[in-house]
């Protein structure tokens, strides 16, 4: 009901978790009016799942660069709120650090760095300050310059943590103490997007309302199109099948189905167009979780094809603090050879520890606070998981046979 007549933008809707959250907002019972669906480019099935979603809202695409002020201007006018998904996602290094932190935070133009705080409408000479950043903050500057009342930003897991000595978290929530270090790039660009995110909550709209705010914060999300699983389920194939021990058995964590990412965000809107209910949640940030069984990374895979005929490696090829010192040495290497050759080592320290760390996460804030709760069981997660792979896994074997030859 609440999001009814609704206009909403969705970033990175070509995305992996993108796609789910326009396909369930287009299956709102009650209608939105519009739902504007921006990236850089859709695939050719991404535009198929959404057609085959009958419903009477509107589904514009808007393909462009988040970093275009003209094109944002156009995207968002006319807009209640916007979910902004788009994000690089790096863990190994490979996209350089400028464009990491344009994409995912801002770039400005200005010779020295301005707080968000100043992007608001001047009372005195009603005139918005025009400061060209790029990214999240550019987006964030123009909503605010827009009236658009509502913004959910896709946070990560890795704006908390592990941190650099691989302190453990188990079933921890928003108010768990815990050390966060400098970590990779991608970790703090998204720390620092989220942070301008929720400092800008509350800022005066220019129609005299305020600027609403909240940030979701996903654990490692899997189900049908994981770009990340398929990397894991090609090295299992070269593998014959059996997939590498990539972290100890002991290092739990919680997984959370693309569609419950989805569905969490859904719910965040509802809640925050909901009087009582954004009192809670503005400004703040949430983890997002399911009752996916704690395993780890490896024994998840695992979990995930072993109905097929997959295995997992009984243990890791090498000792942890082996793997680490080795994980190191590549990055030397990696460093010595930087004017000269651009090399990505497939492992890194930071990888090393991510796999490696028990790290769980409640959802219970999220429950309490906005009514957010699993929209798929396990059960229902799994088997929709495992019908995509048994389908995609015989063309993987395909294309890697035809590949090496």
């Amino acid at each position: 009901m609440a999001l009814a007549g609704s206009t909403c933008l969705v970033t990175g809707a070509g995305g992996f978790l993108g796609q789910r959250i326009i396909c369930q907002l287009l299956e709102e019972q009650e209608g939105l009016a519009e739902i504007r669906a921006l990236d850089k480019a859709f695939s050719s099935s991404a535009l198929q799942n959404f057609q085959q979603l009958k419903t009477k809202t509107l589904l514009t695409i808007l393909e462009g660069d988040i970093r275009d002020t003209a094109f944002l201007q156009s995207a968002v006018l006319g807009v209640s709120f916007v979910i902004h998904s788009a994000s690089i996602i790096d863990t190994l290094g490979c996209i350089d650090r400028q464009t990491l932190w344009d994409i995912n935070v801002r770039v400005a133009t200005e010779k020295s760095p301005v707080c968000l705080h100043s992007l608001v409408w001047c009372t005195e000479s009603s005139i918005f300050i025009q400061l060209l950043f790029r990214g999240t903050q550019l987006l964030l500057e123009t909503c605010l310059h827009n009236d658009v009342q509502y913004f959910i930003y896709t946070s990560s897991i890795e704006v908390t943590g592990p941190n650099s000595k691989g302190d453990p978290i188990y079933k921890g929530d928003e108010d768990t103490k815990y050390q966060i270090t400098k970590g990779m790039p991608y970790a703090e660009t998204k720390r620092e997007a989220e942070k301008i995110v929720l400092e800008s909550d509350g800022l005066p709209l220019k129609n005299g309302h305020r600027f609403v705010t909240c940030s979701l914060r996903p654990t490692y999300i899997f189900g049908e199109e994981s770009s990340f699983f398929l990397h894991h389920l090609d090295d299992s194939i070269q593998n014959k099948n059996v997939f590498l021990r990539i972290s100890r058995k002991e290092a739990l964590v919680n997984p959370v189905y693309v569609g419950n990412a989805a569905w969490a965000h859904i719910q965040a809107a509802k809640a925050m167009k909901d009087p009582e209910k954004v009192k809670s949640i503005r400004g703040k940030f949430y983890f997002i979780s399911d009752d996916t069984p704690h395993l780890s990374y490896a024994d998840f895979n695992y979990e995930l094809t072993k109905e097929m005929g997959f295995g997992v490696e009984a243990k890791p090829q090498m000792p942890l603090t082996v793997l680490y010192y080795y994980a190191l040495f590549l990055e030397i290497v990696s460093f010595l050879l930087k004017p000269f050759v651009r090399y990505v080592p497939t492992i890194n320290r930071h990888l090393v520890i991510l796999l490696n760390t028990p790290f769980t996460l409640s959802y219970r804030k999220a429950q309490r606070d906005f009514g957010y709760f699993p929209h798929y069981t396990w059960e229902e997660a799994k088997q929709r998981t495992c019908q995509w792979v048994a389908k995609i896994a015989p063309q993987r074997a395909e294309y890697l046979k035809n590949k090496s030859v």
